[in-house]
């Protein structure tokens, strides 16, 4: 994938986040999936630091983003050949490989795992510091752990505040759901977390057949848990057929619905709708600030009216099911 058009890029402000990153500090950054909040991927005690603002498990492995593809032999070893042939047709871009680790990246990486998550971001003001900074970022998601993904700057402020020393506005998130994650350090190529790049698009590159879903031989990955991308509000998911009913239940009761649907909603009291795009890449593109304003709402509840079936609906699907099992938690 070729990289987004250039744009101007604020000076001080990547010298300053070059700077910040060098000291082990924590810089927001934008690509084009969702904002990641990134420290030096060589630099364990820095990448102590993402786990503590986010409040993530220590054990959940991060992916570091690359400036090119030539630098693939810097973190991983045992490269196959499917590794370079999918870089040269989806770097810059939504496409994380897992490969076997070289040893010299840190374990706070990985998870302890022999592997490690590799990605080339496209977006150009994070491919300028990633050039300038010459190394590689790790960097999840910039939001508390489990929570709703960020896909603007104001996200990331709103989110972990002054646990991050710098945040470098992009703009928002051009694609607006993760990375689909791509197994190839077991031989077969496994999909582990579906993403806007698909099985399909895969298997064209390398022509052979990949399969999906986290297997006990397979590595842990970013965004596997059952709960994630939740957010406090409880979320529903509710058949197209079933959804005026259960609107209609909820507004009868004196609770304040929040609905994410296909459908028109009617006008009323107690009633906060957010239209869903038609188009698969579309509504992943609206899905995390859609989540975000509606869960703002005061809402008692989220209805999502269910997506409709076929392999373009996959990655949004994934990422409404863990929305749902880890809706309602504590903030």
């Amino acid at each position: 994938m070729s990289a987004s058009p250039v744009m101007p890029f604020p000076e001080d402000e990547l010298t300053n986040a070059v700077a910040k990153l060098q000291a082990g500090e924590l810089v927001g950054i934008p690509t084009e999936t969702v904002y990641g909040l990134a420290a030096d991927a060589s630099n364990a005690d820095a990448v102590a630091k993402i786990f503590t603002a986010k409040g993530r498990p220590a054990d959940h492995p991060l992916i570091v983003h690359l400036a090119g593809a030539d630098q693939l032999p810097r973190w991983a070893k045992e490269i196959p050949d499917a590794a370079y042939q999918l870089a040269a047709a989806f770097w810059p871009g939504p496409l994380t490989l897992i490969l076997k680790k070289q040893p010299r990246v840190p374990d706070a990486v990985t998870g302890g795992q022999d592997t490690v998550g590799l990605r080339v971001p496209n977006h150009p003001l994070t491919l300028e510091l990633l050039r300038r900074f010459d190394g590689g970022l790790a960097a999840p998601s910039a939001n508390r752990f489990g929570r709703i993904s960020p896909t603007t700057a104001e996200h990331v402020r709103e989110e972990l505040g002054d646990r991050v020393a710098r945040v470098l506005d992009g703009g928002p998130c051009s694609v607006g759901i993760e990375s689909t994650i791509v197994d190839l350090s077991r031989g077969v190529p496994i999909i582990l977390r579906p993403g806007a790049i698909t099985a399909l698009d895969i298997e064209r590159v390398l022509a052979a057949a990949v399969g999906s879903g986290q297997r006990e031989s397979t590595p842990r990955v970013s965004g596997s848990l059952d709960a994630h991308y939740a957010p406090l509000t409880p979320l529903r998911l509710v058949a197209a057929e079933a959804l005026s009913a259960a609107v209609s239940d909820e507004i009868a009761a004196g609770r304040k619905c929040a609905v994410l649907s296909f459908q028109p909603q009617p006008t009323q009291h107690n009633l906060v709708h957010y239209p869903a795009s038609h188009d698969p890449a579309g509504y992943a593109h609206d899905l995390y600030a859609a989540l975000r304003s509606l869960d703002q709402s005061g809402a008692a509840v989220i209805l999502v009216e269910a997506l409709p079936e076929g392999p373009a609906w996959l990655a949004v699907k994934d990422r409404l099911s863990r929305a749902a099992c880890g809706s309602g938690g504590p903030a």
